[in-house]
């Protein structure tokens, strides 16, 4: 089962300060992310995503390979890997997993304009350990679907003084 929480910061900085402190936090196998975005909100009100992969990139790398190899049978390698690029790319900017795209934009809308939104879909975490390591960092709750203790556990963590170490 996957939770999601959504936590508003002041700057894209700021929220990318998280997203790494939350990525260290990963290797270190305290907690597991299926998706960690950043939504930034531009000064016009323009909300760009900052996603991890790029699936339309992805999707021509994957394409191009498979179109070459397929092209290698009919004797026409570059035509193929330029028709499976084309095509790959395609799917992938099709594509959408983890968070969905439009639910990101529609809560990142609540974000004041030069603010960010950070977007996490957490499947397991060592909640002590985890809440200790954001203690202070800042931010508001702006959805999370865990339960009333640990929902109040983050906010408190977040809203804390940070320890000095």
């Amino acid at each position: 089962m996957n939770d999601l929480l959504v936590i508003a910061f002041p700057s894209e900085e700021k929220a990318e300060e998280v997203r790494q402190k939350l990525f260290t936090m990963q290797k270190e196998y305290l907690i597991e992310l299926g998706d960690a975005v950043v939504a930034v909100k531009n000064a016009d009100g323009a909300i760009k995503l900052n996603q991890l992969f790029n699936t339309t990139a992805l999707g021509g790398v994957s394409g191009a390979f498979w179109g070459a190899l397929i092209g290698l049978i009919f004797m026409m390698p570059l035509a193929g890997a330029a028709i499976g690029a084309g095509a790959g790319a395609v799917s992938g900017a099709l594509t959408d997993f983890g968070i969905d795209d439009k639910f990101m934009k529609d809560v990142a809308a609540a974000v004041p304009p030069g603010g960010a939104a950070l977007f996490l879909l957490v499947r397991k975490m060592t909640t002590d350990k985890v809440l200790e390591g954001l203690k202070g960092v800042g931010g508001v709750v702006l959805r999370t679907s865990f339960d009333k203790s640990k929902d109040d556990a983050i906010r408190a963590a977040l809203a804390a003084q940070p320890t000095s170490a």
